[in-house]
């Protein structure tokens, strides 16, 4: 599942305890266990920098609290539609 981000997930290094919850739980798969270890031991969750969706799953399926933060990015602004005619679409051909 490629495309334009739509969230962004921080992880407080020193709260994770490398469970994998969120990783598996992941639907577009933009987290992932980092090869480092944290002073714990442990390797703990990263986000890949691309594809989150801000769906919050990986926030709701951990299991330390505060170790997982979702952000959703606003949306860019669509253009404005044209302006409607009176008259209904058809009028300017009367």
């Amino acid at each position: 599942m490629s495309g334009q981000a739509r969230g962004n997930v921080t992880i407080d290094v020193e709260e994770c305890k490398g469970c994998g919850l969120c990783v598996e739980s992941c639907p577009p798969k933009c987290l992932e266990l980092a090869a480092e270890l944290s002073h714990y031991g442990v390797h703990p969750a990263r986000y890949t920098g691309h594809d989150c969706t801000g769906c919050g799953i990986c926030f709701y399926c951990c299991p330390e609290p505060g170790a997982i933060t979702v952000y959703r990015l606003a949306a860019a602004p669509k253009a404005p539609a044209p302006p409607a005619q009176a008259g209904g679409e058809h009028a300017a051909a009367l």
